[in-house]
C-alpha cells in the first residue's frame, strides 16, 4: 500500500552549541551555506513535492524565524518553551497534535541537495538512510526482509545510516504521538525523540529503510564542518 504524507514537521528548537562561535547570533538552521539557509532547502524541497502544511518547531532564538514567513507564509510555527532544559523529545511533545495523520518529521539544520528524497509517497514507516559499507559513527540501522530489525546508536559497517527524515503512516503518526505523550509524562526527557519507535516502543512500530544517497543530502554537526562546505565561515577563525 502506498502511503501519501499530508504534513510535515520540521524540528529548529536547538541551542546548535557546535555551531558556535556563529550560533551564538543566529538559530543554527537560519545559518546560510553558500548563500541559503539551511532550513530554506528543506522548506523548499517540501514545497516542490506538494506538502504545504509545514510547521516548524522553534525555541532558540525564536523570534528571529518569523522572518520565514514574509517567503513562506503558510508556515506554522510553534514554540517549545522547554528547548534548554530537555532533549529533542520535547519538540515532538510541543507539536504532538499535529501527529494526527501521515506526516513527515524532519530537521531544520540539514541541507537537502536533492528535493526527491522528500517525495510524499512511501510504502512503510521509517527513517530515509543511505547504505554504507565502512565504519560510521551516526546511527546504524540493519534491516532484513524489508524490516529494520536493529540500530546501533556508535555506529558501526555495513548497514544503513540513518538521517533525521522519517515518514509516517497515519496509524504509526498516531502511535508515535500516544508513546511520546507516555514518556513525556514519565519524565523521561532526556531523550531524542527517535528513541521511542526504535528502542523503547519498537514492538509497537514495523519500520523500513527509505533509501536515498549520502549525496543527497548533507547533515552539519560542527562548526569545522561548516567551514569544510562554506569557506566564507574561515574569517571567524576557530570555533568554540
Amino acid at each position: 500500500m502506498t502511503n501519501k504524507v499530508e504534513r510535515a514537521i520540521i524540528m529548529a528548537a536547538g541551542l546548535g552549541n557546535r555551531m558556535k562561535p556563529v550560533s551564538e547570533h543566529i538559530p543554527k538552521p537560519l545559518i546560510k551555506v553558500n548563500g541559503k539557509r539551511m532550513i530554506e532547502t528543506v522548506i523548499d524541497g517540501l514545497v516542490e513535492n506538494g506538502i504545504e502544511d509545514i510547521t516548524i518547531v522553534v525555541g532558540y532564538k525564536k523570534e528571529m524565524f518569523s522572518q520565514l514567513l514574509n517567503k513562506y507564509p503558510e508556515l506554522n510555527l510553534i514554540s517549545n518553551p522547554y528547548y534548554e532544559q530537555y532533549n529533542n523529545i520535547s519538540s515532538l511533545y510541543c507539536a504532538r497534535e499535529k501527529l494526527d495523520r501521515a506526516c513527515m518529521i524532519l530537521d531544520g539544520d540539514q541541507i537537502i541537495y536533492n528535493s526527491k528524497i522528500l517525495t510524499p509517497f512511501f510504502e512503510k514507516s521509517g527513517y530515509s538512510a543511505a547504505w554504507v559499507e565502512t565504519h560510521t559513527d551516526e546511527w546504524l540501522m540493519q534491516e532484513e526482509g524489508g524490516k529494520v530489525v536493529s540500530c546501533s546508536r556508535t555506529g558501526g559497517e555495513k548497514g544503513w545510516q540513518l538521517y533525521s527524515l522519517s515518514r509516517w503512516t497515519n496509524e504509526d503518526a498516531r502511535m508515535l504521538k500516544k508513546c511520546v505523550e507516555i514518556e513525556f509524562a514519565s519524565d523521561n526527557k532526556q531523550i531524542y525523540w527517535d528513541d521511542i519507535p526504535l528502542f523503547l516502543h519498537a514492538d509497537e512500530f514495523e519500520l523500513g529503510v527509505n533509501p536515498i544517497s549520502k549525496e543527497d543530502i548533507t547533515e552539519i554537526d560542527s562548526f569545522e564542518e561548516l567551514k569544510m562546505i562554506d569557506a566564507s565561515y574561515n574569517k571567524y577563525g576557530e570555533g568554540k
